[in-house]
């Protein structure tokens, strides 16, 4: 794969950005972490963690540095109703390849409702949308992926899962692979799925207290107690 012609081949902090390690989301070990070493960007990156660990403060902040709304859509999205977010975009400096896509989607399943909502109030000037809010959650999503997801570009999701079932997330990979075949396009992802962080070809970022450590799919905390879990309900019902 020719990696420069991927939109991002880099996430750093910027050298004149004022960090403060004591306050949130300096406290983070993975945000430390970015800032001490940066993150280089294949053509997909998945990272997974327990709530808190800060994967998602991570993505998000990414999308924002490259110009997605953090509650959902494009570059030209303007969806906001309360930030929320931290400040880390503003600390981030994306290294872009020259001359590949600068086009993106975001989507995160926690603001889904009120951006179908911003879609359906403002349609594209060309086209009518999709009936967002007559559908159920999942076919939703990934008609929205399947529709928005196309050429070259960085696609960005904060657990999608928790739109879809598993064939659902079935679906979500085989469209990923599918844009991702054209070579130019990016995808990053932040997930507690394990079917979604077998992501073929990806780079699973494992996060935690430690920070950030590539790990492959099947030595994955999350991978290890889903096994386990199957295998035994029982041995996890006891410590409820």
């Amino acid at each position: 794969m020719n990696l420069s012609r991927l939109p991002v081949r880099q996430v750093r902090r910027h050298l004149s950005a004022e960090l403060d390690r004591s306050a949130w989301p300096g406290t983070l070990a993975p945000v430390r972490q970015l800032w001490d070493e940066g993150v280089e960007m294949g053509s997909a990156t998945v990272l997974v963690g327990e709530n808190g660990s800060g994967k998602s403060t991570i993505v998000e902040a990414i999308a924002s540095a490259y110009g997605l709304s953090v509650e959902g859509g494009s570059t030209g999205a303007e969806h906001s109703t309360r930030r929320s977010e931290s400040s880390l975009d503003d600390q981030l400096h994306l290294i872009r390849n020259p001359g590949a896509s600068r086009r993106g989607y975001f989507l995160r399943a926690e603001t889904m409702h009120g951006f179908f909502t911003y879609l359906e109030m403002n349609p594209g000037t060309s086209r009518i949308d999709l009936p967002f809010h007559e559908m159920s959650h999942g076919e939703s999503f990934l008609d929205l992926v399947r529709d928005r997801f196309r050429g070259p570009g960085l696609w960005v999701m904060d657990e999608p899962e928790s739109a879809l079932s598993f064939t659902g997330c079935l679906q979500l990979l085989s469209v990923l692979l599918d844009r991702l075949a054209n070579g130019e396009s990016q995808v990053l992802l932040a997930t507690h799925s394990p079917l979604l962080a077998s992501l073929p070809g990806a780079r699973v970022l494992e996060v935690g207290p430690w920070g950030l450590r590539s790990v492959v799919w099947e030595d994955l905390e999350l991978v290890h107690h889903w096994r386990r879990f199957l295998e035994d309900p029982g041995r996890y019902h006891r410590h409820l």
